[in-house]
């Protein structure tokens, strides 16, 4: 090849377009928010015609007033922080007597605020049974412990005001009289259901006895005096007669209440304290002619409390936070797509759905504002039979989930906006020692024809080291041409109609240009990186249409705008409050609010050997709707590295995306949104801009309780997301989710969803560890669990005062705490690289559930019992089931093998004394000794075991994003500690054991 023609800043460099939205817009005055933040935001085209009309925007951290109660709050000090306080750590009340770390005090809870509400005479409240549920101890309901100067609460009025305004005929359709509505109001129930008793059903954990070991567990005392211990199984007989006589001793109350899941569990005295099985979410009660499954998935759609509080007193009683955690473009089977009219409410825009109400033929009730509608002709015509037919026969009436083809009323511009993609490379000198290159230009080019898009699809790739160089790419050209601009200071396009090409008309051009660039620069020695200069370019290239820009990087950017310096300090990296958390400079968050006006987003992939400041990097993808991918200490010889990089990148370039989007969030009158967390740019209170949307982010949202709901016996909220298909359609995927309200402290705290409100506290700790202090998000975890356990021990009496009780809803939220304290994210005392506790906290931000339990509390499999496992079938495959162990040295057995299941990767240890047989049937060696340190590869024996093992991945892999890469080590591996720390509940150097934990808690609860 030639040597490639140089270009220069010279005075025929084209003048800069500009923005059709001022870069300096001023947001208005946020001095009401305490944590509001960042000024220059910058307002999205949005088409006015759309019904998703925008307000103005506000920042990224937004809040809304007034706060909600929060439990993660900071410990108060003389020195404590004294500006506003944070949304996201406030809460109202602090526990009596609680001695924070350092003997910092908090001031005491009022005693009164344990109270239980007096029960009201509401007959359309849904009761708790025919006789009402209490606790264990108490008789007339919950109680308080007796205090002398606690000032009693005035009994409730039973009279109920009359209806007014009511214009609602009498006769309904289709409907029984009921719900959204007081005793005396005739407005008919929703979709015609009868209240059914709020309640919730667990199931108790079997126990298991503790594996043998050759050493005691690691600060977890085996024989701990009063803690039971199990030394063999149970037979069947034994079992049952146990279970016989555990009964016969209950009383009817007390056996309701363990079938309710109103019993109390003493933490301290279960060992086995997780199920064998993966855990459901808690059912939401629902009426009972409206089946549970008509509801939103609990995948896509999640709160935190399964039972929502009719009050905010009620809310802040119990000590949980409300919030949903939603997984809104998550790839979905079978969704239902309509083609005709859309129905939405005239005054807040819902879209119809199962939890609105039929007033009559004509006429339908919203189930958010409560506003009567119009039933559209349109609506109730079946084109199938050519007559008007019954609504309840609508797909929108029948499933929570629908998406609609959107009108020209929907659209942004006309025609919507192609698929573009941009491919940003680092090529220097430590780019090419990382040897990623071959990998990424691999998989571009295997998978160069399933990127999503039509005939429109239009690809560019930059690279840049000192330089930024751009490839010509015209029709007639018999080679790509190298176009390199030194001047990078002033970025200008060098010919930008021959940079951005369509994929189908220059295919070929692109496939011999991605060939030619791992070895044009494989040698390169060039190590400056200028990051900031190619991403400017990249903006102007697809300012016009708009589009995705994916970087790789591999150093610190040092070159030209928006160069870094290193500000790491090894020796700070288990400090108590690690430095440089914060962005060192705004430069790529300004250029991501630029790139989001033009519904341009951008996702990093971090593939460094050395600090790359990712708490600044990041900016450009948390601004733009992006996504972040980071694969530390990268090498190409690393064939694990090499593995995840292929299948996370394959992954990436095949999955759905939504252009031009923005996402709504609507909740039943009477509450509001108060903070959201994860990728976007915040638009209006209830409005986000995404860019782009993918089918692997996920979203959380705090929920605050503004007027009482007591005239209503159930709640909504629904999620709309506009966006453009790669087909170039306009779609609007809707999904709504339906909960009952409820009056009692109680019915709260057993309705509580564990792992949900782990997955919200850890979003809300990330915001409070950047915006104060890694100390203050740590002490805020041990305040919530003590608050919550602390609540509920008001609520119950009779039991021993050295117990730790929690209910069956709440009784994994310790360890789930303990595993975020000890998470990287979070951790402290043990070394952990700045950019690896920036991209752990990124990930808490972003991930869905399912993901980020995954990687709060990993599931460790024994493998070395699948052929005593039982099996079922999936996907026509017999998948064993093996029970799923807790994560302590105490459950490993010497002789086992084990699999170790995360987000990303799976994990297998073998032992040293694993049997020849098992070896030789999961990996086909002899023996352990004739095993590698680490195979990157599993074997696909025809072995029974070997088939098992390998259906279970396949399973595993299939609620993941991507299939996870397999790595199997021995236990004198030198990488095996990727696997020993993850045992989050034995002691180490990040802190203490799960038993150890339970004692603290323990003692702060005893205090309070």
């Amino acid at each position: 090849m030639t040597q490639p023609p140089l270009a220069t800043n010279t005075s025929t460099q084209p003048p800069s377009q500009s923005a059709p939205v001022s870069s300096n817009y001023q947001p208005t005055s946020t001095s009401s928010y305490p944590f509001t933040s960042g000024n220059n935001l910058i307002q999205a085209p949005l088409n006015t015609n759309t019904p998703l009309k925008p307000l103005p925007p506000v920042t990224n951290s937004f809040v809304q007033q007034p706060a909600t109660y929060n439990p993660i709050r900071p410990p108060v000090s003389n020195n404590s922080f004294q500006g506003p306080i944070s949304n996201n750590f406030q809460p109202p009340y602090s526990v009596n007597n609680f001695q924070a770390p350092g003997g910092i005090n908090r001031p005491p809870v009022p005693t009164n605020s344990f109270q239980a509400p007096l029960a009201k005479s509401v007959p359309l409240r849904p009761p708790a049974s025919s006789y009402s549920f209490q606790a264990p101890a108490s008789a007339n309901g919950i109680q308080s412990p007796p205090v002398t100067t606690a000032p009693t609460l005035p009994p409730l009025s039973s009279s109920v005001p009359q209806q007014q305004n009511a214009s609602y005929p009498q006769q309904t359709f289709r409907m029984p009289p009921g719900a959204y509505s007081q005793p005396n109001k005739h407005v008919p129930l929703n979709n015609g259901m009868p209240p059914m008793p709020a309640s919730n059903q667990y199931q108790q954990p079997s126990s298991i006895p503790p594996l043998p070991n050759n050493q005691p567990p690691i600060g977890y005392p085996s024989k701990q005096p009063g803690y039971p211990t199990n030394t063999n199984y149970m037979s069947q007989q034994a079992g049952y007669q146990q279970t016989l006589d555990q009964f016969s001793n209950l009383s009817v109350n007390q056996g309701m209440n363990k079938m309710w899941g109103y019993e109390p569990h003493d933490l301290l005295n279960i060992r086995d304290i997780l199920p064998s099985t993966k855990i459901e979410p808690p059912p939401i009660r629902l009426p009972q002619n409206l089946p549970e499954s008509i509801n939103c998935s609990r995948d896509l759609f999640r709160c935190t409390l399964t039972k929502i509080p009719e009050t905010k007193s009620l809310l802040d009683k119990s000590r949980l936070p409300l919030g949903l955690l939603i997984h809104p473009f998550k790839d979905i089977n079978n969704l239902k797509v309509i083609k005709t009219t859309i129905v939405r409410c005239r005054q807040c825009r819902t879209y119809i759905n199962p939890f609105v109400q039929f007033l009559d033929s004509k006429q339908w009730k919203c189930n958010i504002c409560f506003r009567t509608n119009e039933i559209p002709e349109q609506f109730l015509y079946d084109r199938n039979t050519e007559m008007f037919g019954d609504p309840y026969r609508r797909p929108e009436i029948q499933s929570a989930t629908v998406e609609y083809l959107a009108t020209s009323d929907y659209t942004v511009r006309d025609p919507p906006q192609p698929a573009m993609y941009l491919f940003l490379l680092d090529v220097s000198q430590i780019a090419a020692q990382s040897g990623y290159l071959y990998t990424v230009c691999e998989v571009l080019l295997n998978q160069l024809k399933s990127l999503p898009g039509d005939r429109r699809t239009s690809v560019a790739v930059i690279t840049y080291d000192s330089a930024v160089h751009f490839y010509s790419l015209a029709e007639g050209q018999t080679q790509p041409a190298q176009i390199i601009l030194t001047d990078i200071e002033d970025v200008f396009l060098p010919s930008p109609e021959n940079i951005l090409v369509n994929l189908s008309e220059c295919y070929d051009m692109i496939v011999d240009l991605l060939k030619q660039l791992p070895d044009k620069f494989k040698d390169n020695l060039d190590s400056g990186s200028a990051l900031g200069p190619a991403l400017q370019a990249a903006f102007k290239l697809l300012q016009p249409t708009g589009g995705r820009i994916t970087i790789f990087q591999t150093c610190l950017p040092n070159r030209g705008p928006g160069a870094l310096e290193s500000r790491e300090n090894p020796n700070q990296r288990s400090n108590d409050e690690p430095p440089h958390m914060n962005p060192a400079t705004d430069f790529y968050k300004k250029i991501a609010l630029e790139c989001t006006s033009f519904y341009i987003a951008v996702d990093l992939f971090i593939l460094n050997s050395q600090y790359v400041d990712l708490a600044t990097l990041s900016g450009v993808a948390k601004h733009s709707s992006g996504c972040i991918h980071h694969i530390p200490l990268y090498s190409g010889k690393n064939m694990s590295h090499v593995y995840q990089l292929d299948r996370m990148f394959s992954r990436y370039l095949t999955r759905k995306i939504g252009f031009e989007s923005v996402m709504r969030i609507r909740c039943t009158k009477g509450m509001s949104i108060h903070t959201f967390h994860g990728n976007f740019f915040v638009r209006s209170t209830d409005l986000l801009a995404l860019p782009n949307v993918n089918p692997d982010a996920g979203y959380g949202i705090q929920i605050s309780i503004d007027e009482s709901l007591t005239h209503i016996q159930y709640g909504c909220f629904q999620v709309a997301v506009l966006y453009t298909s790669s087909k170039g359609d306009r779609r609007i995927r809707v999904h709504t989710l339906c909960l009952p309200v409820v009056s009692n402290v109680n019915d709260v705290l057993v309705g509580a969803d564990q792992q949900c409100i782990a997955g919200l506290l850890a979003k809300m700790a990330v915001d409070r560890s950047l915006q104060h202090s890694l100390s203050d998000a740590r002490e805020a975890f041990l305040n919530v669990i003590c608050d919550v356990l602390t609540t509920y021990k008001m609520t119950q009496t009779g039991h021993l005062t050295g117990s730790l009780l929690a209910p069956s809803s709440l009784k994994l939220l310790p360890l789930y705490i303990l595993a975020l304290l000890k998470h990287p994210a979070f951790r402290i005392g043990q070394s952990t690289r700045l950019d690896d506790r920036l991209y752990a906290m990124t990930e808490m931000k972003c991930l869905p559930l399912n993901s980020l339990l995954l990687s709060i509390y990993p599931e460790l499999y024994p493998l070395h019992t699948l052929d005593q496992d039982p099996t079922f079938e999936w996907s026509e495959l017999l998948v064993p089931s093996p029970r799923i162990l807790q994560l302590s040295a105490e459950r490993l057995q010497a002789t086992g093998t084990y699999l170790l299941n995360l987000p990303d990767t799976i994990l297998i240890l073998v032992r040293h004394g694993t049997p020849p047989a098992v070896c030789s049937a999961l990996f086909g060696f002899q023996s352990v000794a004739q095993m590698p340190e680490n195979l990157y590869e599993l074997p696909q024996l025809e072995t029974p075991l070997s088939v098992k093992l390998n259906a279970l991945i396949a399973y595993l892999n299939d609620d993941k994003a991507y299939v996870s890469p397999v790595k199997v080590m021995k236990d004198s591996s030198p990488d095996r500690m990727e696997f020993y720390d993850k045992l989050i509940e034995d002691k180490n150097s990040g802190g203490m054991s799960y038993y150890e934990f339970l004692q603290r808690i323990r003692e702060q609860v005893k205090n309070s």
